[in-house]
């Protein structure tokens, strides 16, 4: 019988948990900044964190958004002296174990099943990539928000009476800045799609009512979750 492959977090979490202490972040709080020496790799225990880049201008972009039982690795990995490429931020609060970036490499050079699962979880991770960039490029300003509120309802969506809740509190703004758009055109749509009954808002958290309209305005071709996420 063939044994199950445990995911590159399972296997993390049952290496490091036993040595490093759990470390809490408060909502708001930033774990590391755009060209931050990398002195650690993160495991999300518990919260949600967004990860991002502010452009010269002073745009803010998030180019994903972490749900717990994650890996926090944005740093070209077994480079000498490597910086991070984005910032880390909590958008609720969160539990997080650290783990020294040379025991992470070593761990992941000696055991061949953790290179395995590491493996799978990265090109896993560029797929999403790929597929965030095709909606975003292919459908358009109003397409793209309607293809990142499918994939927050693929990771965060809990099923309701009124519909698919997406559990994670999001501004406009923060929506706005997924989606690499303005907050007024995210608004505008928003807004649209409200008069519609497609979604609703309240307290910070979308409900999707119709996420079937969504899907076909935007030709969505239903991949797995594991690859339609925003994680």
């Amino acid at each position: 019988m063939q044994k199950s492959t445990m995911s590159i977090y399972s296997l993390m979490v049952q290496f490091f948990q036993k040595s490093e202490p759990i470390q809490k972040f408060k909502s708001g709080s930033v774990l590391f900044q755009e060209k931050d020496s990398v002195e650690y790799v993160y495991l999300l225990l518990k919260g949600s964190i967004a990860l991002g880049r502010v452009h010269l201008r002073g745009k803010d972009f998030i180019l994903k958004i972490l749900n717990d039982r994650e890996l926090i690795v944005e740093y070209q990995l077994f480079k000498a002296n490597p910086h991070h490429q984005f910032y880390a931020k909590a958008l609720t609060d969160c539990e997080l174990l650290f783990i020294k970036k040379e025991q992470f490499e070593e761990y992941i050079l000696t055991d061949p099943e953790a290179m395995n699962a590491l493996v799978a979880w990265l090109s896993t991770g560029y797929l999403k990539a790929q597929m965030k960039c095709q909606d975003l490029i292919m459908n358009g300003k109003k397409g793209g928000l309607y293809s990142i509120l499918i994939r927050l309802c693929n990771s965060y969506g809990m099923k309701t009476e009124g519909g698919i809740l997406i559990d994670l509190p999001l501004t406009h703004q923060e929506l706005a800045n997924l989606t690499y758009g303005t907050r007024e055109v995210i608004q505008r749509t928003l807004k649209d799609l409200r008069e519609k009954n497609i979604i609703s808002y309240e307290n910070q958290k979308f409900t999707v009512k119709n996420v079937n309209y969504l899907k076909e305005e935007v030709d969505c071709q239903n991949c797995s979750f594991e690859i339609c996420g925003l994680n």
